[in-house]
């Protein structure tokens, strides 16, 4: 498959960026309902609808779920892009569309995607409440998958920039995680997860070859109460996506790319039936997400603390601010040495400057913003430096 030429006619240009609510998607799914089948299946805490649409008439039934976590869209633009290319006419498309159904729920958690927030308008997380059922959409997608007793299901997410992984050519970003969820105490392999191994090592072989050494295997603790783990030990093999960062792409806007590059190759090794082997090797070589990122990390810096100066290696991390339907990157200060062990998405040498912040201090301040100079003529500006003219 031509991947790259795929995403470029499919991508849905007028979705762009971290936030993403119904509002957005609603001019979509109505012109899906030419092709596909769309409704509400329920309402959020707030009342908001939660949509679904059903695409294709195959026998092979894949459930996909997206925006369980509000402020998680990377994978709801894929989606979108998905149905664009289904909606295509593409001789493939057609294919997939009489060999699967699709049963796609770009936003479980409406509320909180106009929050920009991970829990629902109550305050819950619903990837917690897969169990106790105590939330309106956690009811919602319980049901969607009683009715539509999938064959696969893919459980779409977001991870934070935080998420690397060590490789032999140094550390990477974990720009696209997998997870094989546990379905036991005991993280077992029965058939049911093996599938969802399988599938996933088809993915990443795909992705290797676009995102070498970018591609990571996310823990497999188990909890019974996060829905991958309730549906893989409830008989349907199931597969956790996390889309995360991408160098400089903070509007994933890459990541969205790779997120649908995985979904076509995934489904095309199941349409291919060449997920009979069993690929345990191969998954469990996968690295493990690991935390060792931060957004910005300065290094040899001098700072002066009670009259005490020393050359110092500090960080400072995105938060995410959601003000006038965008989100903002705010950087803040959030360690300050003991990094050692950890690596910056983009890096500093203050070459044994002396710091000055607020106040004129001469030190950082965790959860400061980070504004501040490197003497004697360096100025930097929400983390990142501002070149003189």
């Amino acid at each position: 498959m031509e991947f790259e030429q795929l995403f470029t006619n499919s991508k849905e240009q007028t979705l762009y960026g971290r936030y993403i609510t119904n509002e957005y998607i609603e001019p979509l799914l109505n012109k899906y309902k030419e092709k596909f089948k769309v409704t509400v299946i329920g309402n959020s805490v707030l009342g908001k609808p939660v949509y679904n649409v059903i695409a294709g008439s195959g026998s092979t039934r894949i459930f996909i779920w997206s925006q369980m976590h509000g402020n998680e869209s990377t994978t709801t633009k894929a989606v979108i892009d998905l149905l664009n290319w289904l909606a295509c006419g593409d001789t493939t498309a057609n294919r997939f569309l009489t060999s699967f159904t699709f049963y796609i729920i770009p936003i479980a958690n409406p509320d909180g995607a106009e929050l920009y927030t991970r829990e629902n308008a109550n305050g819950i997380d619903l990837n917690r409440d897969a169990l106790n059922l105590t939330q309106p959409e956690s009811k919602i997608l319980r049901k969607a998958f009683e009715d539509f007793k999938p064959h696969y299901c893919y459980n779409m997410h977001d991870q934070r920039t935080i998420f690397g992984l060590e490789t032999e050519d140094g550390a990477k970003p974990a720009t696209v995680s997998f997870l094989a969820p546990a379905y036991n105490e005991e993280r077992e392999i029965n058939d049911t997860r093996q599938q969802a191994i399988n599938l996933i090592v088809a993915m990443n072989t795909t992705l290797q070859k676009y995102i070498p050494g970018q591609v990571g295997r996310f823990d497999d603790s188990f909890n019974i109460n996060c829905i991958g783990d309730s549906f893989q030990a409830a008989g349907v093999p199931t597969v956790l996506f996390e889309a995360g960062h991408y160098p400089g792409d903070y509007e994933r806007e890459e990541t969205r790319k790779f997120i649908f590059f995985a979904l076509l190759s995934g489904f095309n090794s199941i349409y291919e039936n060449v997920l009979v082997k069993q690929e345990n090797s191969q998954y469990f070589n996968i690295p493990q997400n690991k935390k060792i990122f931060y957004d910005i990390v300065y290094k040899n810096v001098k700072i002066n603390y009670e009259n005490k100066e020393k050359i110092a290696i500090f960080a400072s991390q995105y938060k995410e601010v959601l003000i006038d339907k965008s989100v903002i990157f705010q950087a803040f200060i959030s360690e300050i040495d003991n990094l050692e062990d950890y690596h910056g998405h983009e890096e500093y040498d203050g070459k044994e400057g002396l710091f000055v912040g607020k106040d004129n201090r001469n030190f950082p301040v965790k959860d400061e913003e980070a504004d501040f100079f490197i003497a004697p003529d360096r100025r930097f500006i929400n983390g990142r430096e501002i070149k003189q003219q």
